[in-house]
């Protein structure tokens, strides 16, 4: 199993540095369009962005934009003692987002934690996720982790060719209540948590 996980990540990740910038622009652009007409995003009060990586959807954008609108935003921020990341609350962008763990843009030391569980709405990066909403990360365990205590909707973001029939999962994976891609909207019958 871990040896079928880690040869589908070096695909993916090879695939992923293939895109070319301006497609991965206009994937995110959709996505972002795709996501703010949708009730579970206009209902959300509390929200949990993530800082894209190079090679991921730029997705942001969507962190002004809840600011903007007066709702409270978190970003992941890796706590190295725990060794896990934890959701923490930023007001202002340019002066509480620095690099931190692992080189991704991340809240400050003094941004407080709001508990996973309160959250409403989760974006979640993955290299795949397949048709049952099962999530294939890079393989550390971390968004496992954090996805563990999730309280509202947790939403998996891909390019439409990493939603894959079925992906290789173990029992410590958590999965994902629905996918944006820029195509579409794929909703899970369930929180897929187990295998």
């Amino acid at each position: 199993m871990r040896e079928a996980k880690a040869q589908l990540r070096r695909e993916l990740r090879s695939r992923l540095r293939a895109v070319p910038a301006e497609v991965l622009a206009a994937a995110a652009e959709r996505m972002i369009a795709r996501l703010v007409d949708r009730p579970e995003w206009s209902a959300a009060r509390t929200v949990l962005l993530f800082a894209p990586m190079p090679e991921e959807p730029d997705v942001w954008p969507l962190a002004d934009r809840v600011l903007k609108e007066g709702r409270m935003l978190a970003l992941p921020r890796f706590d190295v003692a725990r060794g896990e990341y934890q959701a923490a609350v930023v007001r202002n962008l340019a002066r509480e987002v620095i690099r931190g763990s692992f080189g991704i843009r991340e809240p400050a030391s003094e941004c407080p934690v709001w508990p996973v569980n309160e959250l409403d709405f989760v974006l979640v990066p993955g290299l795949s996720f397949d048709a049952r909403g099962r999530r294939l990360g890079r393989g550390k365990g971390y968004y496992d982790r954090l996805l563990g205590s999730v309280g509202g909707t947790a939403c998996g973001v891909a390019m439409d060719w990493q939603v894959l029939p079925d992906i290789p999962v173990e029992p410590h994976d958590r999965g994902v209540d629905c996918i944006l891609t820029p195509s579409r909207w794929l909703v899970m019958p369930r929180r897929p948590d187990d295998t």
